[in-house]
């Protein structure tokens, strides 16, 4: 039974979901905005706005833990710019527009952004 299980498996193992997420974080980080499907998006904005949170609280541990998850000019880039321009929300740091079904097999596509 699925009783408080969260999140989406994408018919991917654990380490195969989590290198999804970690590539996906890291090219919204760096372009901003990326067009997915609305679960990858959905899984996607719950993952990349914990780590801006992490990000919003500076510091060298903050760095340490974004460098686990991106490279250096996208955890520099979060820490400087994004996390700076942020830093009076108190969450809801992404926003997902529908763009509607993908040609080939009328997946449900997003926009996922990060709100400045």
């Amino acid at each position: 039974m699925k009783h408080q299980k969260k999140g989406r498996k994408f018919h991917r193992e654990n380490g195969q979901r989590n290198a999804l997420l970690k590539n996906m974080g890291e090219s919204l980080i760096l372009n901003e905005k990326i067009v997915t499907t609305e679960s990858r998006a959905k899984d996607l904005r719950v993952f990349i706005e914990k780590k801006i949170s992490i990000a919003k609280k500076g510091g060298i541990q903050s760095v340490r833990k974004l460098r686990r998850y991106f490279s250096e000019d996208a955890s520099q880039k979060l820490i400087k710019e994004i996390a700076s321009a942020l830093k009076d929300r108190k969450g809801g740091y992404t926003r997902i527009t529908k763009i509607g079904p993908r040609k080939n097999d009328s997946a449900e596509m997003v926009q996922i952004e990060i709100i400045k």
